[in-house]
């Protein structure tokens, strides 16, 4: 059972293709969003918005105005720099945008992440698929990573697990992360790690996900 507030962030993801549209998903009465903000150009219009999902191939955004399938728009990522594409698909309040062309993830994550005072915030949630074991007292464990950020990671498995257990895990192709179990729900668990991964460190791993 997940414990505490349920926290909604902005997700990364080096898949080219574009977010699928939402499900009906709330784990708790609590619930806290942190979604990074962007500018979406319609025409002339420009309204901000808030970013969902990004990967290489599109974005999913809640939007605050009514915006049409096929409708071309541009979005703006505090970078100064526009990406354009095409609204493909719509729900309520949401929508999915294809971009023209394949953006670098891994890249935009880097340069949004040294502010112009040289301070470095923590890296986002960034998707990834990737095999992973996971060593928790005695039990070694196989399991898929799901989303990773420099502070903990979700891991879908088949076994059960303890809040509160001390683990082990080690993705593939990086080595062996400390940390204990924070949440567990069928097949998931959350886990957080016990020393922030550093940002370069944890760049150059992503990077290997292409």
């Amino acid at each position: 059972m997940r414990t505490g507030n349920a926290v909604e962030e902005t997700t990364f993801s080096m898949s080219n293709q574009v977010p699928e549209q939402p499900s009906e998903r709330r784990t708790s009465s609590r619930h806290m969003t942190i979604l990074r903000v962007g500018t979406i150009f319609l025409g002339e219009r420009r309204e901000l918005c808030l970013i969902r999902n990004i990967s290489a191939g599109g974005l999913m955004a809640h939007v605050y105005s009514v915006i049409k399938p096929e409708e071309r728009v541009s979005v703006e990522l505090k970078t100064n720099q526009r990406i354009a594409g095409r609204v493909s698909w719509a729900q309520g309040s949401n929508i999915g945008i294809a971009f023209d062309e394949p953006i670098d993830v891994t890249e935009m994550l880097a340069t949004q992440s040294v502010l112009e005072n040289g301070w470095r915030p923590r890296l986002p949630r960034v998707e990834v698929d990737r095999c992973a074991s996971l060593r928790v007292g005695h039990r070694t464990l196989w399991v898929s990573t799901c989303d990773i950020s420099q502070g903990g990671i979700k891991v879908e498995l088949d076994e059960e697990v303890e809040v509160g257990a001390d683990c082990v895990l080690t993705p593939d192709r990086f080595r062996p992360i400390h940390g204990t179990i924070r949440w567990v729900r069928p097949g998931m668990a959350g886990i957080a790690f016990n020393q922030v991964i550093p940002f370069q460190e944890l760049m150059t791993w992503l990077r290997l996900q292409k």
